[in-house]
C-alpha cells in the first residue's frame, strides 16, 4: 500500500477589515481557493488540487489557516494564492490577501513555526510599544491568554492527580 504524500501551505489573511477574519468559515475558504485554482490553472489545475485539498486548520480570530494538498501539485496551490483579492461571507465583499508564511511536509512543522513567527511578532509589537503603559497592557493580555490556556489542565489536576495531567501533556 502507498502512503500520498502532502504538503501543508501555512497562510494568513491579510485585511484591514477585521470583520473579514471574523467571518472566514473554512467552506468558504475552500470554495474560494479552489475557484482561484481552477481560474488561474484552467480544469487541470482545479482537478489535480481538488484531489488531497482540505482546510486543515482556521483561527478566524489571527487569520491563521492550514491547508492541505497532494506533495505533486502543492505549486499550483501555491502560486494560485496571491490571485485571492477578496472574500465574499455573508452578502459582504472584504478586500484581503492571502500571505504565505510557511510550506511544510507535516502539520508538526507548520506548528513549530508558528510558534516561531507569534514569538517574533509579539517582539516587534513589544519593542514598538511608545509607552510603559501599553507594554504592560500587552503583557497583562499575553499573561491573561495563557492563564486561560492552563486553566483546565489545572481542572483535570483537581479532578484526576497529577499523574494524568502529565499522560495528557
Amino acid at each position: 500500500m502507498v502512503r500520498f504524500k502532502h504538503r501543508y501551505l501555512l497562510c494568513e489573511l491579510v485585511s484591514e477589515d477585521a470583520r473579514c477574519r471574523l467571518s472566514l468559515d473554512d467552506r468558504v475558504l475552500g470554495g474560494l481557493v479552489r475557484d482561484t485554482i481552477a481560474r488561474v490553472h484552467g480544469t487541470f489545475g482545479a482537478a489535480a488540487c481538488s484531489v488531497g485539498f482540505a482546510v486543515r486548520y482556521l483561527n478566524a480570530y489571527t487569520g491563521v489557516m492550514l491547508l492541505r494538498c497532494r506533495k505533486e501539485f502543492y505549486q499550483l496551490l501555491w502560486s494560485a494564492l496571491p490571485f485571492i483579492t477578496h472574500l465574499e461571507s455573508k452578502g459582504h465583499r472584504y478586500s484581503c490577501f492571502l500571505n504565505t508564511l510557511h510550506v511544510g511536509g507535516t502539520i508538526r512543522t507548520c506548528q513549530k513555526f508558528l510558534i516561531q513567527y507569534n514569538r517574533r511578532q509579539l517582539l516587534m509589537l513589544l519593542q514598538n510599544c511608545t509607552d510603559e503603559g501599553e507594554r504592560e497592557a500587552i503583557k497583562k493580555s499575553v499573561s491573561r491568554s495563557c492563564l486561560l490556556e492552563k486553566e483546565p489542565a489545572e481542572e483535570l489536576s483537581d479532578i484526576a492527580g497529577e499523574d494524568t495531567v502529565e499522560a495528557i501533556e
